[in-house]
């Protein structure tokens, strides 16, 4: 009988702690919560007879019983298990195990984690014991492990941080952590397992902002933009978007998209934006500086197969490489400065979800994040191909920018969003016109950017 199915599995884990939370700076450094702090959870193995006779107790990070055990990276899994030797029936041992292993859909596990704990042998004992009997274990978890793999005729072995758990519905690959109870019998008999999985989340720190950034933040200040503060913003290169206005002209215009740094957020967290536009068609300008027309989203995918580590994607097949988009960013026009002829200036934030995952790179899994300035879409535009892209679809995204997420904010930083009132309700519009947009685009558009 397997103990998986009492707790139900949920795809929104626990939250870590709050961003902008005055902690210690160096992670984890939330493992201060006492175990006495923590929530314990009780599973039971029962006989042919419904009588419980395996108990697993565990003390985790949890909420509540009812949901899986949690566990953030260096934490120590403690608790207790307990065996009633009258309905045992000839066991020589009892061994409580913490497993981890990736699986592809239609494969066989790859574990990664396997730690055993010996908690009572008939080798070492003085007698045979009867009635319930009880053992206290506490196992710390690695903050990384060793993976084996082939490279031609050789095998290597490298070393990779643990990856959090990962189990959502519908996943090409999923990472799965469980504690095992197992109380082994004679030769003639079938050992018993208790088990139930549990969440593992490694918890990761964002990067401090430029100070002018910090600044703005503590005083409720107004962001100083790439022109001001170039310690701040990651300017991408400009891009040449030309096309058509109301099936009368050719324009083309220069698009540059700044991106604030460092390139990692938290989750719960504004990105901040800049966006500016160039060109002598006034018309045009003012057509696709229109917030609506402007699409920048967040978009994720996931690598399974020997090719999930390379830092270049551009090998990747559909059929093991999986893209969806998990937010898409809201734009206004700047106030700084008087708008100057031939130029519009934007201001954008795109919302990084607390329900999303953090990115990770395993063997033979990954999960990564870009962000991506789509051809922008007004009425009366239709776009060409962008320029230097020979054979390109006027679908694919103008320029894309990899991006990290991190479980919680740098120390004393708390973001704020500086989005006019009205501009998040638009939010999902756009996102839901993205989606589209790219459902009827180039799915696989990451494939021709990379990660070099």
């Amino acid at each position: 009988m397997d103990a998986r199915s009492v707790p139900p599995v949920d795809d929104d884990l626990p939250p870590p702690p709050p961003v902008g939370s005055e902690t210690d700076s160096e992670l984890p450094g939330y493992t201060h919560r006492s175990q006495e702090e923590f929530v314990q959870q009780e599973y039971q193995l029962e006989d042919s007879k419904g009588r419980p006779w395996i108990w697993l107790r565990v003390k985790s990070r949890a909420k509540e019983g009812k949901v899986l055990p949690l566990f953030y990276d260096r934490d120590t899994i403690a608790g207790t298990v307990q065996v009633d030797f009258d309905k045992a029936g000839g066991a020589k041992t009892v061994v409580l195990s913490v497993l981890a292993g990736v699986t592809a859909v239609g494969q066989d596990e790859i574990r990664f984690l396997d730690l055993n704990t010996v908690l009572w042998s008939s080798k070492t004992a003085p007698s045979k014991p009867t009635g319930k009997q009880s053992w206290p274990f506490s196992i710390t978890l690695p903050t990384d492990t060793n993976i084996i793999s082939e490279r031609g005729k050789n095998q290597h072995t490298d070393r990779y941080p643990l990856p959090p758990s990962f189990s959502e519905r519908a996943s090409p690959a999923y990472i799965d952590y469980r504690l095992v109870v197992t109380v082994k019998r004679s030769s003639f008999r079938v050992n018993q397992m208790l088990t139930t999985n549990f969440a593992y989340v490694p918890l990761t720190r964002a990067q401090p902002p430029s100070a002018l950034r910090q600044l703005a933040y503590r005083e409720g200040s107004s962001l100083v933009g790439p022109q001001d503060d170039p310690q701040g913003w990651k300017v991408l290169p400009a891009v040449k978007v030309v096309g058509t206005v109301f099936d009368a002209r050719k324009v083309e215009f220069e698009c540059t998209l700044a991106v604030a740094t460092p390139l990692i957020f938290p989750l719960g967290s504004p990105i901040p934006l800049t966006l500016s536009l160039k060109g002598s068609d006034e018309q045009a300008l003012d057509l696709l500086a229109a917030p609506s027309a402007i699409r920048v989203i967040l978009s994720r995918f996931r690598l399974v197969g020997s090719h999930a580590t390379s830092d270049d994607i551009d090998g990747g097949r559909s059929n093991n490489s999986f893209t969806d988009i998990c937010g898409s960013a809201y734009f206004w026009l700047s106030e700084e400065g008087a708008p100057e002829p031939g130029t519009r200036v934007l201001q954008g934030e795109l919302e990084v979800k607390k329900s999303l995952k953090v990115g990770f790179v395993f063997s033979r899994f990954s999960v990564r994040y870009v962000l991506a300035l789509l051809q922008f879409q007004a009425p009366g535009w239709a776009p060409a191909s962008p320029s230097g892209s020979s054979g390109s679809s006027a679908k694919e995204p103008l320029v894309v920018q990899p991006i990290t997420l991190a479980s919680v904010n740098a120390v004393g930083v708390v973001p704020r969003s500086y989005a006019p009132p009205g501009y998040v309700e638009n939010h999902e519009a756009d996102y839901n016109t993205a989606v589209g947009y790219l459902e009827n685009g180039n799915q696989r558009f990451l494939h021709h950017h990379g990660f070099a």
